[in-house]
């Protein structure tokens, strides 16, 4: 296989600016000659962490209202991280502020690219077990609503119609191949 050469980045401007989202104007020159001007999200370090959290034989999800669709998505905790925080105490934090509970036992699966031609952004994929019940004061505008989903039945959430990010169905996948190597 033929090693591929990545285009030179001719220029980088800003273009829009908002008070969460810096866009940017990127023109490349690719190894063949042509040119394209790409538009990105300006790239920044902060990454986030999704957790998925086990209690007794279910996982407990969140119903949060997503402003992209205008409608509530069933999923799992999630947030960004903070300044100083590794992605463990990062899903502890989003555990006790969001569902109430911290964890005994958290682990990283995997880390994710979320839209590569557009963000630079990761996603953490946790898996926090052995919970205890702490509450930590949130930012969430509204309470959450907690939803209980047996794990013998967790890939029926592949058909709810509330649970549809990429993001929590990759994290999903990421729970079964964890179950299945669990010891």
């Amino acid at each position: 296989m033929t090693e591929l050469k990545k285009p030179k980045i001719l220029s980088i401007q800003d273009v829009a600016h908002s008070k969460l989202f810096s866009i940017q104007s990127v023109n490349l020159e690719f190894s063949n000659g042509e040119k394209r001007i790409y538009e990105r999200m300006r790239p920044g370090k902060r990454e986030a962490v999704l957790i998925v959290p086990i209690i007794n034989d279910s996982v407990i999800l969140i119903r949060e209202y997503a402003v992209g669709i205008e409608d509530y998505e069933l999923g799992f905790p999630k947030g960004a991280i903070d300044p100083g925080e590794t992605p463990i105490e990062a899903a502890q934090r989003e555990l006790k502020e969001e569902i109430g509970f911290g964890a005994n036992q958290i682990k990283q699966v995997a880390k994710l690219t979320m839209s590569p031609s557009y963000f630079s952004s990761k996603m953490n994929i946790l898996i926090a077990d052995d919970l205890y019940s702490e509450k930590l004061e949130g930012d969430e505008p509204e309470p959450l609503q907690q939803v209980r989903w047996p794990i013998a039945r967790m890939m029926e959430l592949l058909e709810h119609p509330d649970f549809n990010e990429a993001r929590n169905i990759s994290a999903l996948f990421y729970l079964e191949r964890f179950l299945k190597h669990r010891v």
